[in-house]
């Protein structure tokens, strides 16, 4: 099995001059913890919510609510992605993809094709082909 067979092809991906507050709204609005940061369709980052949650939550500063939103619309994706991130070729193998993702601790990886964006492959992604194959060697039952 090949990660081209379980991947999310065509992911929703962000810019790098986009606010971090669009970045937040794709995440929800899709149900994504990650975005690939793409210009002109190569890859050239990744921002997770967790980026997002310590770019917006300092312990250190203390503000008004106002500040929020404003911060939300005026920092850039840019300055809290992980630029250069871990990727994975479509072809490569699935058993290579759960290594990856375990050796690095992380939960999902982008898939590039000579440094264009073509999918992502997430944990969720992994537990739907494993529960398939569970599914699959569970006995027949006729009621």
């Amino acid at each position: 099995m090949k990660v081209c067979d379980i991947m999310t092809p065509n992911p929703i991906s962000i810019e790098p001059e986009h606010s971090i507050g669009t970045a937040l709204t794709r995440m929800r609005r899709g149900g994504f913890r990650r975005l690939p940061v793409v210009t002109d369709g190569k890859l050239i980052g990744i921002v997770t919510d967790r980026d997002l949650r310590l770019a917006m939550n300092s312990p250190f500063v203390l503000r008004e609510g106002w500040y929020d939103s404003y911060l939300m619309e005026h920092i850039e994706v840019r300055s809290c992605m992980t630029a250069d991130p871990i990727t994975i070729t479509a072809d490569a193998d699935i058993i290579e993809a759960v290594q990856l993702l375990k050796d690095h601790k992380i939960g999902g990886v982008p898939v590039v094709e000579k440094k264009i964006l073509v999918g992502v492959l997430t944990e969720t992604d992994l537990l739907n082909y494993l529960l398939h194959l569970l599914q699959e060697q569970q006995p027949h039952t006729t009621v």
